[in-house]
């Protein structure tokens, strides 16, 4: 079992903002270990795959991709050059602007993602749940999941 940190129990928005990131501290942390350690990808490549597998014709632009899985330009570049190696991406240029470069999931890569994605959302909920027990984060959850 994994203890959540304490966080300040302040009502100022410094209080707040560290409560929430103490608890995204938290999910991100069993994310990243329990799909490394089930579907040997990485959070950042699950949520390429993610983003690959809901995009029109299963590709992005490589800054578009960077834009929604929030990470720079070479980072992003390499996180593609780690899906290619593993055969779950390809890289595509764009038809109409050569200097463009696409993301394209490949069939290993949606199957890849399809069976990590009910882990993902299994570990999601056990982590909110988790936080949502201490008394510092119950409201900080309960905000979350009430959309508000």
């Amino acid at each position: 079992m994994t203890t959540i940190p304490q966080a300040p129990t302040a009502s100022s928005d410094q209080a707040m903002w560290s409560r929430l990131l103490t608890l995204h501290a938290h999910v991100e942390r069993q994310l990243t270990q329990t799909l490394q350690r089930k579907h040997g990808i990485g959070l950042s490549e699950y949520r390429a795959l993610e983003c690959l597998a809901q995009a029109a014709d299963g590709e992005l632009r490589m800054q578009d991709l960077a834009d929604k899985v929030g990470l720079g330009q070479s980072s992003v570049t390499r996180l593609v050059a780690r899906l290619n190696t593993a055969g779950f991406t390809f890289r595509d240029l764009c038809p109409d602007d050569k200097r463009g470069v696409y993301a394209v999931i490949t069939d290993e890569g949606r199957q890849r993602y399809a069976a990590a994605r009910g882990t993902y959302g299994d570990v999601l909920s056990a982590a909110l749940n988790a936080a949502g027990a201490v008394p510092e984060l119950t409201r900080t959850v309960q905000a979350l999941r009430s959309g508000g």
